[in-house]
């Protein structure tokens, strides 16, 4: 048996509070509804913002679902983990942010629990990119961080 990160146990423990227990109820609208974090379309970058006590979420509209599903969770991660107003910190503190950030959202996108329930032999970037509705290069890293990490074990 291999080691849980922090962040593999903060995303199962979250996502077992709020019932996404499996891959069908991976839906970025359920889990925004759930935390209570308002989301948003727009012709720009996606981004976070906190306000008034109330957190929302701005989706670029003319992204593909699977990069609308992508920058959610990279988004999700800053309003979970981070505090403060990026244009105000370092630019080192801000590229931290942003590295925990695209961290959280490959395990948000693509949970290790999950992973776990799958039989190696259908694990193929392939599979992992439609079940988690993923882009292919997505599948692919995190595929690579899954099996890096249980081989270290």
């Amino acid at each position: 048996m291999y080691h849980t990160t922090y962040t593999e146990d903060f995303i199962k423990e979250l996502y077992t509070k709020i019932g996404i227990l499996t891959t069908l109820q991976l839906d970025f609208q359920t889990i925004a509804m759930q935390l209570g974090i308002q989301v948003f379309y727009w012709p720009d970058n996606s981004q976070a913002l906190f306000l008034k006590k109330r957190y929302f979420i701005f989706l670029n509209k003319q992204l593909s679902q699977q990069l609308q599903w992508q920058d959610f969770c990279h988004e999700l991660g800053h309003v979970l983990l981070h505090t403060g107003h990026q244009g105000r910190m370092s630019s080192l503190f801000r590229e931290y942010q942003e590295n925990k950030a695209n961290n959280f959202m490959y395990h948000a996108c693509v949970p290790s629990f999950m992973l776990d329930e799958i039989n190696l032999g259908n694990l193929t970037v392939e599979y992992v990119q439609q079940l988690f509705n993923v882009e292919y290069d997505f599948a692919l890293k995190r595929l690579e961080q899954y099996f890096s990490k249980r081989q270290l074990y």
